[in-house]
């Protein structure tokens, strides 16, 4: 059924993603596996306008540095109101929080709550796992 003239959902271009509000800690300590997981993350379906939600992984191996959670929490939020697609949207997560922290390693998983009778589950990783 066609959505009548006026009543679409707007969302936001992916520039409106905040990267500027990741912020990290120095790391000096051993190596150790950092996981942090979510089921709040959400972002807009950019052919709907319906919103997308699923839990997200990130997982790393830290170099010098470490993300502050804060600062992760807003950025993550940057999203909810972002046209991007799934697939597009966990590599933008993975360019972005490997900027910020250069770990050695960095895993990235998106797990998407069904839409359409399909499950969704996007994986990206960079980097060599030491451990």
């Amino acid at each position: 059924m066609p959505i009548a003239e006026g009543k679409i959902f707007d969302f936001e271009p992916d520039s409106a993603i905040r990267p500027d509000f990741l912020e990290t800690i120095p790391y000096t300590g051993d190596p150790q596996y950092v996981a942090y997981k979510t089921a709040e993350f959400s972002a807009v379906c950019p052919f709907s306008g319906l919103p997308d939600y699923g839990v997200l992984h990130i997982d790393y191996v830290p170099n010098a540095a470490i993300v502050e959670l804060k600062s992760l929490k807003y950025y993550l939020l940057s999203y909810r109101l972002v046209g991007i697609y799934q697939e597009a949207a966990t590599n933008r997560l993975a360019q972005d929080l490997y900027a910020c922290m250069t770990p050695q390693y960095l895993l990235i998983k998106t797990i998407y709550n069904t839409r359409g009778g399909i499950d969704t589950t996007c994986t990206l990783t960079k980097g060599h796992n030491p451990l």
